[in-house]
């Protein structure tokens, strides 16, 4: 008896230690990317229909550390990305218009349900813009368009408060612009949006999603974004694969160099998840 009043609380204690994971470098993000959410990492191409515009992304977010305790989960990690804005032209020629580099840190806190989810994202990154050759005419020696280099630059702080009930995931999002250039931009950005994969398709290769995302800026005055996208991920859901999506944007263009231009494009694109 008295063997056993030492035994049970060693077992308890053992238990619990067992449900704490930590890991450096881990597989995976423990928060899944926002799938219609601009400033999310994509390794792929999207073409733009009905104009000679091609937009090139390679970029990649990796948590360093993560911890799982039970149901709940942290990270820390960092984030790395490129978006760049092509021309199509004959003979295969793709001349760079825009490049937008991003670079910052990441943490994250999850608590996982049987059926549900929630937890938030909180970042702090830099991103900077920048014309490139193929925006500049040889010929007439000046830009195309009538667009200059311009200095584009902020550091922003961005918490993305999420919910996902099954297949369904929300989240809203608040921004906060710590430094920008031009000056006449707003120093605070809302988004809401959603995704939603149709995990009920029960394919073993690939599942159906569609995604929606806005975003409130103020340049000058307030406008909205608009990204629609609806697509097949191929492989994994949550793993490895690609997808194939149609998306549908509206709004200020998605490059620092042209922040303040309003676009209206459909695109086809593909998204490699390594």
């Amino acid at each position: 008896m008295k063997t056993s009043f030492i035994i049970i609380p060693l077992l308890l204690l053992n238990t619990a230690f067992a449900q704490v994971k930590e890991e450096w470098f881990p597989a995976g993000l423990n928060i899944k990317p926002f799938e219609a959410n601009f400033l999310e990492p994509k390794q792929g191409f999207s073409f733009t229909q009905g104009e000679s515009k091609l937009r090139l992304d390679i970029s990649t977010s990796e948590d360093f550390y993560r911890k799982e305790d039970g149901n709940t989960s942290f990270s820390f990690g960092g984030d790395l990305f490129t978006f760049t804005r092509l021309r199509a032209e004959s003979n295969f020629h793709f001349p760079v218009e825009t490049i937008d580099y991003l670079f910052g840190f990441n943490g994250s806190y999850k608590i996982t349900n049987l059926n549900d989810e929630y937890g938030f994202r909180l970042r702090f990154s830099h991103i900077s813009s920048h014309l490139v050759d193929g925006s500049y005419n040889a010929s007439i020696q000046d830009w195309r368009n009538g667009d200059h280099p311009i200095v584009y630059s902020r550091e922003f702080l961005e918490l993305m408060p999420f919910y996902k009930y099954k297949d369904l995931r929300t989240y809203v999002g608040l921004t906060y612009l710590v430094h920008v250039t031009p000056t006449d931009i707003g120093k605070g950005i809302y988004q809401a949006g959603f995704d939603y994969y149709m995990n009920w398709v029960n394919s073993p290769i690939f599942v159906p999603y569609i995604a929606y995302d806005f975003k409130l800026t103020q340049i000058g005055s307030y406008t909205g974004n608009n990204i629609f996208t609806a697509g097949v991920k191929l492989g994994k859901p949550f793993g490895k694969g690609f997808s194939i999506a149609y998306s549908y944007f509206s709004g200020k263009s998605v490059h620092g160099e042209f922040y303040n231009k309003n676009e209206s494009y459909s695109s086809l694109g593909i998204n490699l998840d390594l």
